[in-house]
């Protein structure tokens, strides 16, 4: 109270000022005591296990940089940082079209669009894990649904989850599944674009597909842009169906790399060595980040910049 009185009397702070300071970091407590307590501190507390070799029963050793060197020879690595690079290199982009397609579908006035606009967000609250479970059932080599179904047009069934050549393919149509929440912030945005933008186009002689390329799609950049990092970040953190569906089988072509940090850290009880590889992927993640915001000023289009 010293230090704040102290301040009040350099800068003239009234006491009303003070309360209300107070006030509004107590109303703020939860946030940052939560904040400090399962996020700061365990990420601080991460760089200090890199340098150490634990395995939650021991009391850790200095190994100063040996984690670092483990993780640049490891194989299991570089595997793992390929199969989500693949996996995000394919599921982005298709997610991303699909949901838009949708999104200018369902802002058309057709009966019932506001059930199909509920069908297709309804996957997003249904838990990761049931939803793991149903497409486990879904890619069965005997009794799956897909197979049935490619079964009416006389296509042999395949084994989705057990040939390494089709997991990964599985895996980036399973993501499909959660498209709704791009599809729901795309129909927010065709929403909000002028009518008279359209029409004037529309004067000007361009047709659906001239308004879509000259008016909708760079008005719709900006969301474009933030659909698109977002769906990266998580791609990269695709753990909950390669663990409950394959387990990173067949032959590690679904382990992907949250799912390799899970296994050194809670199966092999390798701490140090797991905190080394979820820094890699924060790196990672935090570049992929900043190269698309650098790119962005060269296709995303800001109204207000104009």
């Amino acid at each position: 109270m010293a230090v704040i009185a102290a301040l009040a009397g350099k800068h003239r702070i009234t006491k009303r000022q003070i309360r209300d300071w107070i006030a509004g970091y107590l109303f703020a407590s939860p946030f940052i005591i939560g904040f400090s307590v399962f996020i700061a501190f365990p990420m601080l507390y991460s760089v200090y296990l890199i340098f150490v070799d634990w395995d939650l029963l021991r009391p850790p050793s200095f190994v100063g940089f040996a984690n670092l060197a483990q993780m640049f020879k490891d194989p299991k690595v570089n595997l793992s940082l390929y199969n989500s690079a693949f996996y995000t290199l394919f599921a982005v982009p298709i997610q991303l079209v699909i949901s838009f397609l949708l999104a200018l579908a369902l802002t058309q006035k057709i009966r019932f669009r506001d059930f199909y606009r509920a069908g297709f967000y309804m996957p997003i609250i249904v838990p990761l894990v049931a939803s793991a479970v149903v497409w486990q059932r879904v890619l069965h080599p005997e009794f799956g649904i897909l197979n049935e179904a490619l079964g009416w047009f006389g296509i042999a069934p395949r084994m989705w989850l057990f040939e390494p050549q089709l997991t990964k393919p599985a895996f980036i149509f399973m993501s499909f599944w959660m498209i709704g929440r791009q599809m729901v912030i795309f129909i927010a945005g065709l929403g909000n674009i002028p009518d008279s933008l359209k029409e004037a186009a529309s004067l000007d002689g361009a047709g659906a597909v001239g308004r879509l390329r000259y008016v909708i799609l760079p008005l719709m950049t900006p969301l474009i842009f933030y659909n698109m990092v977002i769906a990266i970040i998580n791609s990269f953190q695709t753990f909950v169906p390669a663990m409950i569906i394959t387990e990173g089988g067949p032959q590690d072509a679904t382990l992907f790399v949250v799912l390799n940090i899970y296994r050194n850290a809670f199966q092999y009880f390798n701490m140090g060595y797991a905190s080394a590889l979820a820094w890699e992927l924060f790196v990672i993640v935090v570049g992929f980040t900043l190269a698309q915001f650098y790119l962005s000023n060269r296709w995303v289009y800001y109204e207000e910049r104009s």
